[in-house]
């Protein structure tokens, strides 16, 4: 069942995020997201633990030219947060909603992925289902690929996934995760009605779950229930390397660092990268004014 939920206001904010909501039943649960504009479709896929509305920006200066769709993954942003007796949060469920909302808008064009933090393994896994309903990638601080040789997880992560009791008080009851992002992923740092704006989904502890079952999801060793869809994806992203891909990195982001876009240039040879010295991870947040032209002229060019 549902667990009792606190209510979600945004009414605050909506001078950010003026845009009408939209909803799909999944497995009697509801999905939200944005659909803005008309034209050729561009999807775009948070991570965690943002929404729908940390592409705010972006929609705002596509969704003249574009049609952008723009989900909140279940237990995030107006999204349902069911109980795990009703949900599992893991990465092929996620993938299958997105496959679900696409089939369900009727999406018939060839469609531009606008991926950043867990967007990204879900945006290629769907992708790798249907490599021919892709037409561009455009990526942003995120991973498809299993952990860069070398590279472990950040201590934080490894304390939130692995020790459970500690996780439940810090994620659920106190909402570390969701409110340290809010200091740590923007290099300039974020204004305060932004803050308000990428928290408000997460304003109890049962709200809050999501933002704990993605970091418990990560796959990491063979044991882990998401590793083998994650290493398909890994093993088979050679596949999608004929498709236009942009890359706009944040140089100063503690978790998807400079590492992991060295992995993306070694898969991706021919994409084109933008970095930029004064962004964190919520790349957007700091960078939006530089980084909607650039997409813009990306879409242009590869039509």
């Amino acid at each position: 069942m549902l667990h009792k939920t606190k209510h979600i206001d945004i009414s605050e904010i909506r001078h950010l995020y003026p845009f009408k909501s939209n909803y799909i039943k999944i497995n009697g649960l509801n999905y939200h997201f944005l659909d803005q504009g008309s034209g050729d479709p561009v999807v775009m896929l948070h991570g965690n633990p943002t929404w729908s509305f940390y592409f705010r920006n972006l929609v705002k200066g596509l969704s003249s030219q574009f049609r952008t769709i723009v989900p909140d993954h279940i237990g995030c942003g107006l999204s349902d947060k069911p109980g795990v007796d009703q949900y599992d949060y893991r990465l092929k469920s996620r993938v299958d909603d997105l496959e679900n909302l696409l089939d369900t808008l009727g999406i018939n064009q060839k469609i531009t992925l606008i991926l950043h933090d867990w967007g990204g393994m879900i945006g290629m896994a769907y992708a790798l289902r249907h490599p021919e309903r892709i037409r561009r990638f455009v990526i942003m601080n995120t991973a498809a690929f299993l952990l860069p040789e070398g590279k472990a997880l950040p201590v934080r992560l490894r304390l939130i996934r692995n020790i459970k009791p500690f996780a439940s008080l810090a994620v659920l009851g106190f909402n570390i995760f969701a409110y340290g992002a809010l200091f740590m992923a923007s290099y300039k740092g974020l204004e305060k009605d932004v803050k308000s704006g990428l928290i408000a989904p997460y304003n109890s502890w049962n709200n809050r779950i999501a933002t704990l079952k993605f970091v418990q999801d990560i796959p990491v060793k063979k044991k882990d229930p998401s590793y083998r869809l994650a290493k398909y994806v890994d093993d088979n992203l050679h596949r999608l390397n004929h498709i236009p891909m942009l890359i706009l990195w944040g140089e100063h982001d503690f978790v998807f660092d400079m590492d992991y876009l060295l992995e993306w240039q070694c898969r991706f040879p021919d994409a084109k990268v933008k970095t930029f010295k004064g962004a964190g991870h919520y790349v957007l947040e700091d960078a939006a004014d530089r980084i909607i032209p650039m997409v813009k002229n990306f879409m242009k060019y590869h039509i």
